[in-house]
């Protein structure tokens, strides 16, 4: 048996995380000794890692949850399983493709100023700013 404190040591993690994955049910409340103390087995420890390594591939926590329900049933068809995975790759292609939108804006913005005048010159705080025609020329 683990305490807290341990239980995160050995998991990588956290001891707020921990609780805050008890809170929402990720994991199972744990066991309490007679002073109060939360106790952890290898087998809690085991799915601490489990959801670590989820989060660590970006999956949502509501995925996570859902990843668990399926590792619980270890004989049923990995399906599901696959389409959690599908649909996380999907997210992460968006945000690569936002990223590399939000990129080319900001290279844009790079180049509108040589930084070699005055602040209030500055093409870059101009298309920050409310001027909605220096706006739509840099930042789009």
């Amino acid at each position: 048996m683990f305490t807290i404190s341990e239980a995160a040591q050995q998991a990588r993690s956290t001891a707020s995380t921990i609780r805050y994955y008890e809170k929402i049910g990720l994991l199972s409340p744990p066991k309490r000794g007679n002073n109060g103390y939360r106790y952890y087995d290898s087998a809690d420890i085991q799915r601490l890692a489990f959801v670590n390594r989820a989060r660590k591939l970006g999956f949502p926590i509501a995925s996570v949850g859902d990843l668990l329900r399926l590792a619980d049933h270890p004989r049923d068809p990995c399906e599901a399983v696959d389409i959690l995975l599908a649909d996380q790759l999907e997210a992460v292609e968006s945000r690569i493709h936002q990223l590399r939108e939000l990129e080319a804006r900001l290279r844009r913005l790079q180049d509108a100023c040589n930084g070699k005048h005055p602040i209030r010159e500055c093409k870059i705080l101009a298309a920050l700013s409310d001027t909605a025609s220096s706006r739509t020329r840099t930042l789009s």
